[in-house]
């Protein structure tokens, strides 16, 4: 098996990152912040090390407005639910994931800003969308569908220019694509843990500017201010309800440590000389097709068709490839890209990932493509027709 859904999770992590988590896991899980032992506070330090690098990551001046989250999900309630429970209007894309849209069709609240074909959005049609009431821009820097990278610069020059809170959903390119947030003013940064950064699963963070700012959607004991019924106000203790999972934010850390040598300008363009590799062979099919914009306007992840086959069948036919089809938790990203209907087959690469795989999935894709042309367009994996 070829492992190609990175978009997903990082399945292969740098070996520091296995080596601390079970080394934290069996000799220091302690709870941090709970207590002055000894090995409550290296615990704590462990969680302190893992918000400056974080912050060297981004380039955050205060790492202590890093929170670490179970995942980039949980990261974007906290930032959309604290802000605009008690009112308020956001503004969005159809890019982005259901952990965005989700929150916002609780809230009731919004707009979605639209997309071309290649699932670019327009800085114009992002400002268009604005109203007296909006609090909120919340747009994902790449799409997890076909790759295009948003314009952050932009919106984050519109939302200062408007005085909006900015929220940039990095799930997709922390640790692959530079996230400089002394030049973007971003007041959140929701991040995922476990994909570009190679921590473990079960690992995210949000960053927040003005924590006064911020209501906390989750409450209880944090180890600080317990005499208090109230939720402390600094951070990150405001969002560290509850015992954290010490052991994977301190090897989430060496997974940072990690990008932070080896660069995420060497990340990306691996990962996009790999996607172009693929997406290039795929050009020249006949019966298939490619979405999305590709070169440097997307990062190292593929969507695809085959004709004759929905994304789930070619899948079944793709079956010595860790591969994503189907609608990839964003539907009005398939709207825009015109695959409401099929889904589409996501192929994502990874720094791990090789040129061997990228061309080992290409001459499979022409294989399927041609048998479903054989079989004229009848797959052998279709569903019986009640």
């Amino acid at each position: 098996m070829i492992y190609l859904d990175n978009a997903a999770t990082s399945a292969q992590k740098p070996e520091i990152v296995y080596e601390t988590l079970s080394s934290f896991t069996r000799f220091h899980s302690a709870n941090a912040g709970r207590g002055t032992s000894k090995e409550s506070l290296f615990s704590l330090n462990a969680v302190i090390n893992a918000q400056n690098a974080a912050a060297e990551l981004f380039n955050i001046s205060k790492p202590q407005n890093i929170a670490f989250t179970q995942n980039a999900t949980h990261a974007l309630n906290a930032a959309i639910l604290g802000t605009l429970l008690k009112g308020g209007h956001a503004v969005t894309t159809v890019m982005d994931h259901n952990s965005v849209l989700r929150p916002l069709f609780r809230l009731g609240n919004f707009t979605a800003v639209p997309a071309d074909r290649y699932g670019f959005v327009s800085p114009y049609e992002l400002e268009r969308a604005i109203r007296p009431d909006t609090k909120m821009i919340i747009i994902s820097h790449a799409s997890n569908v076909c790759g295009t990278v948003q314009n952050i610069k932009s919106a984050a020059k519109i939302a200062r220019l408007r005085k909006i809170k900015l929220m940039i959903d990095a799930a997709q390119t922390a640790g692959i694509l530079t996230i400089d947030n002394s030049v973007l003013g971003a007041d959140f940064i929701a991040f995922s843990g476990h994909k570009g950064l190679m921590g473990p699963l079960g690992t995210g963070g949000l960053y927040v500017k003005e924590p006064d700012e911020l209501e906390p959607v989750i409450t209880g004991g944090t180890g600080s201010d317990s005499e208090a019924l109230s939720q402390p106000r600094t951070m990150p203790d405001m969002l560290h309800s509850g015992t954290i999972n010490t052991p994977a934010i301190a090897a989430l850390s060496e997974g940072i440590k990690f990008i932070l040598k080896t660069g995420t300008e060497n990340i990306i363009a691996h990962e996009r000389e790999l996607a172009e590799l693929f997406r290039s062979e795929l050009l020249n099919m006949d019966g298939v097709t490619v979405y999305g914009s590709g070169g440097n306007g997307a990062i190292g992840t593929v969507a695809f068709n085959i004709d004759g086959a929905d994304s789930f069948d070619a899948c079944a036919m793709l079956s010595g490839f860790a591969l994503r089809g189907g609608y990839h938790c964003a539907p009005l990203a398939h709207k825009a890209l015109g695959t409401e209907k099929t889904g589409a087959v996501r192929a994502s690469f990874g720094l791990f990932n090789t040129r061997a795989h990228a061309k080992a999935l290409a001459d499979a894709v022409f294989s399927a493509a041609a048998e479903l042309r054989a079989s004229n367009g009848r797959t052998f994996f279709q569903k019986p027709i009640d």
